[in-house]
């Protein structure tokens, strides 16, 4: 998947997402499962602060820096 492919996962935002924030649900995941939102640089706090208040978000990397098994 190209870069141009990627959008970040903020609603009703088409910009292309360069960071790839991290999350797990650990009533529904396991431990070392990771899911996925995309985030431009404009909602990248936004989208960790959602996940982070719930107790789920994980880390912040680079979409270049996604893992195989990210997902």
């Amino acid at each position: 998947m190209s870069g141009d492919d990627l959008v970040c996962s903020a609603k009703g935002c088409r910009a292309e997402a360069v960071w790839a924030v991290r999350w797990n649900n650990p009533t529904l995941h396991t431990p070392e499962r990771r899911k996925v939102w995309l985030a431009c640089d404009s909602h990248r706090e936004t989208l960790w602060e959602f996940l982070s208040l719930r107790g789920f978000a994980r880390d912040v990397v680079p979409v270049d820096q996604l893992e195989p098994t990210d997902g």
